[in-house]
């Protein structure tokens, strides 16, 4: 079994929607993604539209719309992500519990080779199933933190930026008939 760069992206996607879920910000354009991950936006944008096909993402449309998590991150586990984009998990057909065939061993119940490829089958799928996307979220987002690396798509920094606007600004203001200038709260 081996990741393609199709599920590793679609992997990627999801654990950046989880980071922005997280951050109170569920809405991610693709674009922005996009950008933050290096990525193409039409190949990003195949693989959001089969991940939202599969009941993973939900998309808004406007000025202001993009994806989100359609289901919680907690209910969203790995080993499901890398079957739906690259297929089943076993090394050769004949341990497959998805997509099983027949081999060319004239005994299969007895063959090494199979049963060696079955260990390494439930191996991979016993880590893969046993991760959730929140799991993975949470352990990105404590080395973050630890790491004091800024948080992608965080609203914070955009909150703590000075304004470019003065605070106040001195205004006409009438009262009683007459015109005075006092500060006045923008």
């Amino acid at each position: 079994m081996k990741l393609s760069k199709r599920g590793e992206y679609a992997l990627r996607a999801l654990i950046d929607f989880g980071l922005t879920q997280e951050l109170g910000r569920p809405l991610l354009r693709v674009s922005e993604l996009a950008a933050k991950e290096g990525l193409p936006i039409k190949f990003l944008e195949q693989i959001l539209m089969q991940l939202k096909a599969a009941g993973y993402l939900e998309s808004r449309r406007g000025k202001h719309g993009g994806y989100l998590l359609a289901r919680p991150p907690e209910n969203i586990s790995v080993g499901q992500v890398v079957r739906l984009i690259d297929g089943p998990l076993a090394p050769i057909a004949c341990v497959s519990q998805t997509a099983y065939e027949r081999c060319s061993c004239p005994d299969e119940e007895h063959c090494g080779l199979r049963m060696l490829m079955l260990d390494v089958r439930n191996a991979i799928s016993n880590i893969l199933d046993r991760f959730t996307l929140a799991d993975v979220v949470e352990v990105t987002m404590r080395k973050l933190r630890r790491d004091k690396v800024p948080l992608p798509f965080a609203l914070e920094p955009l909150m703590t930026q000075p304004s470019s606007r003065p605070k106040s600004s001195k205004r006409p203001k009438k009262i009683n008939g007459q015109t005075s200038t006092e500060k006045v709260p923008i």
